[in-house]
């Protein structure tokens, strides 16, 4: 058979012949990414509301504004979104980042149906509980159904189907990152209070109360980690349990005028809490009795502490080391993806221009070549062009994170001001001293305000130190 096959080989096919169009360009080279060709459309006049979509008289915000005006968002619906493909890559570096903070704690990635089973709700009480915010709809057949805005019973019914589960498995640690909804009344302020948006909803099963309190604060601290690595000021708060219930709750929050959140703090850093939680007489600490500062946030991660709340319906159970039927400890642990990428704009930006965290920034580099017609254009375009080749071969992580701003016929003044409203990280510039021996590149450092003036060398090893997900 073999000889049979070797005698019957047909030649190779070239790419045309495949019916595939060859690549351009040298082989390994980068293809240069060029912000006229982006589909982001750009609304970056100064001042006013140029690009909001609210209502005369409605709120609005920092964030808001600013995702609108750089084309990172465009409204659909009320509470709803087209997502930009800049968007798009921030949300993908965020939820990358995610996924290394859960699966360092033991998380496995799964994915849930976004239709729930009225049964299962009606079974655990949130079916009534919820009210008008829970998305309801019916099939053909008349079965309701509603649009998770979390899958607490959903996940819970998986689990329980599994008859044979030991406690040998435990602690089982199953999170997702999806498509949640939630029927505000009245959204607003962009992506912070959407009727549709993305989150990474965790749940976990343990053994016992003890071990399900000790995967709580992993949990917890996984999330700490995360707010550190972007660069954001959060606070964790104590928190209601809300319709979700439980007994232990917490907020992951970040301290801001818009916030609709109203939180307490001490000033030595001894306890916060969000005021639903307190009496109206508590206004010192309870650990060092310091008058108690208060403040609004946005509230970006939630933990609670389940016990069995759900277990107990769904019977999720597991088999003891002695071989008996007991039920699982439950904890569920939400991020809001979407939220995350707003309230970063909103705390980190100014009135005009965005900030990103670096770590999510869409791209983390723009390139600005001279303007046309300048006697630094065609020297200065190609020793750019060279510098982004050299530098995407030399740190390969960032080729797909760089954008040259082709837009020539605007001076490097205007394309400067429009990248420092987009926010890129780092922004090199082919200026005046381009043409000098040996060329002498502009790098502005847009979170840190600093203007270096470095060779192609120095712009290498100064960008080796990015980090993307």
């Amino acid at each position: 058979m073999e000889g049979l096959l070797r005698r019957w080989r047909l030649p190779a096919l070239s790419a045309r012949q495949r019916g595939c169009r060859p690549r351009h360009g040298a082989p390994g080279r980068a293809r240069r990414l060029l912000l006229s060709q982006l589909f982001q459309p750009l609304n970056l006049q100064a001042g006013g509301e140029a690009g909001w979509d609210g209502r005369a008289g409605e709120p609005t915000c920092r964030s808001q504004k600013l995702m609108l005006q750089a084309g990172l968002i465009h409204p659909s619906s009320p509470g709803c979104y087209y997502y930009m493909p800049p968007t798009v890559r921030a949300m993908e570096k965020l939820v990358k980042a995610m996924d290394e903070e859960m699966q360092a704690v033991g998380g496995q990635k799964l994915n849930m149906p976004s239709l729930s089973s009225a049964e299962l709700w009606r079974a655990s009480g949130r079916w009534d509980q919820m009210g008008p915010e829970l998305f309801r709809l019916a099939d053909r057949h008349g079965k309701d159904y509603c649009l998770g805005p979390t899958h607490e019973e959903a996940v819970t019914e998986l689990v329980a189907a599994q008859s044979n589960l030991s406690y040998r498995q435990l602690p089982l640690r199953l999170y997702q990152v999806t498509r949640k909804f939630r029927d505000e009344p009245k959204p607003r302020f962009g992506l912070l209070r959407s009727r549709e948006f993305y989150m990474k909803d965790m749940y976990t099963f343990d053994a016992s109360e003890e071990a399900a309190r000790q995967t709580y604060d992993l949990v917890c601290g996984a999330y700490c980690s995360l707010f550190d690595r972007l660069g954001l000021p959060f606070v964790k708060v104590q928190a209601a349990t809300g319709s979700i219930g439980g007994t232990v709750s917490h907020e992951f929050q970040l301290p801001a005028d818009v916030g609709e959140d109203r939180l307490v703090l001490c000033p030595a850093g001894h306890f916060a809490a969000n005021v639903e939680t307190l009496n109206e007489e508590q206004t010192s600490c309870p650990m060092c009795r310091e008058k108690l500062t208060q403040t609004k946030g946005i509230e970006v991660g939630h933990t609670f502490y389940l016990g069995t709340k759900y277990s107990s319906i769904s019977n999720a159970i597991f088999s003891s080391p002695e071989n008996k039927p007991q039920l699982a400890e439950m904890g569920c642990y939400g991020l809001g993806v979407t939220r995350i990428l707003a309230a970063s704009i909103e705390v980190l930006s100014t009135e005009d221009s965005i900030r990103w965290p670096s770590l999510i920034a869409p791209y983390q580099l723009c390139f600005i070549p001279p303007k046309r017609g300048s006697k630094e254009e065609e020297e200065g375009a190609t020793l750019l062009e060279r510098l982004y080749d050299d530098l995407a071969e030399a740190l390969p992580q960032l080729a797909s994170d760089s954008v040259l701003d082709d837009r020539t016929q605007l001076t490097i003044g205007k394309r400067l001001k429009d990248a420092n409203k987009l926010g890129y990280p780092y922004v090199v510039v082919a200026g005046k001293r381009v043409c000098e021996d040996p060329p002498v590149f502009e790098v502005w450092s847009q979170n840190t305000g600093e203007v270096l003036f470095l060779t192609k060398e120095g712009v290498i090893e100064l960008l080796s130190k990015v980090q993307v997900p």
